[in-house]
C-alpha cells in the first residue's frame, strides 16, 4: 500500500519503475481526451512525458492522489493504483 500524497520526486521515480517493470493503463476519458486533440495524443507521447516531465504535486480528486507531469506542451494526469500500476485519467495539449 502507498503512504500518499508522494512527494514529486518518490513520484517520478515510482513512475519511472513503473515504466519499467509494471503496467500503465488508460481510462476511457483519458483515451477519449487524446483523441480529441489536435494532433492526436498518442500513448507513446504520453509515455514519452511520463518518462521525460516534471511531476507537478498531488492533489486528491474523486477519491484518489492524481499527479499532473508536463512535458513538450502536454499535461498527462495520473493516479497510482499500486506500486506496480500506474492509471492515466486524462491527457491535453496546451494551446499556444
Amino acid at each position: 500500500m502507498l503512504a500518499e500524497p508522494l512527494a514529486p520526486p518518490a513520484a517520478k521515480a515510482l513512475i519511472l519503475d513503473t515504466l519499467a517493470n509494471g503496467e500503465v493503463t488508460f481510462s476511457n476519458h483519458a483515451l477519449d481526451e487524446m483523441s480529441k486533440e489536435d494532433p492526436d495524443i498518442t500513448e507513446e507521447e504520453v509515455f514519452a512525458v511520463l518518462r521525460g516531465g516534471i511531476v507537478e504535486p498531488a492533489e486528491f480528486r474523486s477519491g484518489s492522489w492524481r499527479y499532473r507531469v508536463r512535458a513538450m506542451g502536454v499535461y498527462v494526469v495520473m493516479a497510482f493504483r499500486s506500486e506496480i500500476r500506474v492509471k492515466v485519467v486524462t491527457a491535453w495539449r496546451v494551446r499556444r
